[in-house]
């Protein structure tokens, strides 16, 4: 099979993003976060409310398939305009089917990768949200599947 890797060489001098990790997730006893009534300001700060709406579990909030569900660390900067960044942490779906606009996960020639995916004519392509990065169209002599559809992006921020 032809080897078709653009991904791996970017205009910019950026590298690539890429999965440096695959996780399933634990299962076990819920451990339920507070919920606090109301919500923050991201403008002009606002009063705290000073008691508990509700507690919530995240898998409840994050996970809609727990058997098909796994979480993937990303490197490089591809996606970027998309909202995934380097050392992020993404929720991925295997249940779901892809439709195009979604950002998916990609097996491609033997490689995962994460890129939007487009359907152009006839055929597929991968894109990247960012413009260093050309598209790949896919074509019959590449090993291509959906792996899975990001559903979230974890990031920390300290």
């Amino acid at each position: 099979m032809a080897r078709h890797a653009p991904y791996d060489e970017p205009r910019d001098g950026h590298a690539a993003l890429r999965i440096v990790g695959v996780y399933a997730l634990r299962t076990g006893p819920p451990r339920p976060l507070p919920l606090l009534l109301g919500r923050i300001s991201a403008g002009s700060p606002s009063p705290t409310d000073d008691f508990i709406e509700e507690a919530l579990e995240l898998n409840d909030l994050l996970v809609r398939n727990p058997p098909a569900t796994f979480m993937m660390r990303v490197a490089g900067h591809s996606m970027e305009q998309a909202g995934i960044c380097d050392g992020d942490l993404l929720l991925v779906d295997r249940s779901l089917e892809a439709r195009p606009g979604d950002i998916v996960i990609a097996y491609l020639n033997g490689e995962l990768t994460v890129k939007h995916v487009e359907r152009r004519g006839p055929t597929l392509a991968l894109v990247a949200a960012n413009e260093g990065f050309p598209p790949i169209e896919i074509t019959e002599e590449m090993d291509f599947a959906v792996w899975g559809i990001v559903t979230h992006v974890i990031r920390s921020v300290r």
